[in-house]
């Protein structure tokens, strides 16, 4: 379940918050007036997020390369036969 405070929660509840973010590995989304203004989580839920988004950048990155190669009239392609002879010899 999504947890929406306030941001005076921050303050005024604090030990609510931090028991969502701590002991249940929430993340609670805070709101000033109305609107949406920061995400408190906890430090191991961020590395998680954090480490997630560097992978999955990286494997963009790779598949935008290997789209380039594909597109380039001058990459060689091999058939599977190509490739067993290459690594035999």
């Amino acid at each position: 379940m999504i947890n929406i405070r306030p941001v005076s929660d921050l303050r005024n509840k604090y030990p609510e918050i931090e028991e969502l973010v701590l002991k249940e590995d929430e993340a609670v989304y805070l709101t000033k007036n109305g609107y949406g203004s920061m995400v408190v989580m906890s430090i191991e839920r961020y590395s998680k997020l954090m480490s997630d988004a560097e992978y999955s950048e990286y494997i963009e990155n790779a598949l935008d390369e290997a789209d380039r190669e594909a597109e380039d009239p001058n990459t060689k392609y091999y058939t599977h036969e190509e490739m067993k002879k290459r690594q035999e010899g």
